[in-house]
């Protein structure tokens, strides 16, 4: 019995589920809960209410940014012999992948760490300024996120 065609179902299964995780929980994040929680919590509550939820949210962030790269090159070298055997919007997925993944590597290093020591400190014009930045990048993230779902499933039958 071939397992191949089982283990591509699976790594293709962990590939998509990874990035709507990660990009759905961005777009609930910038385009539900921040307009919200701006206008009803005060700074202290709201600096709070972000830390804690990016501390759960980054886990699965850290999943997928693990998962996406390991399963699509695993579908690429096993199943497509490489990149020369993949189409043209396969680069094009994994440049903006590489991208989402360092504008995330940065929010979690840098105005993230910041925004949690901010909060621990009751530093709370420290951790307005990292929760601005924060969402900065997670919005430019956003973007590129949808952009990178477009490129996957709507410039495949776009001859090149």
């Amino acid at each position: 019995m071939n397992l191949e065609p089982y283990y591509f179902s699976i790594a293709i299964s962990l590939h998509v589920l990874a990035a709507v995780v990660w990009v759905g929980g961005m777009f609930f994040a910038y385009m539900a809960l921040r307009p919200v929680a701006a206008k009803i919590l005060e700074p202290a509550v709201r600096l709070a209410l972000w830390s804690r939820t990016l501390t759960r949210f980054f886990f699965w962030v850290w999943l997928a940014v693990i998962l996406i790269p390991i399963t699509g090159y695993w579908m690429i070298f096993s199943a497509f012999n490489g990149f020369a055997g993949v189409a043209w919007y396969v680069h094009i997925m994994q440049a903006l992948g590489l991208v989402m993944i360092l504008i995330f590597l940065h929010v979690f290093f840098a105005p993230f760490m910041r925004l949690r020591r901010a909060v621990n400190e009751e530093n709370y014009q420290e951790g307005g300024k990292s929760l601005v930045q924060i969402r900065r990048l997670v919005g430019l993230n956003v973007l590129i996120g949808l952009l990178t779902v477009i490129t996957a499933i709507g410039l495949e039958h776009v001859p090149l």
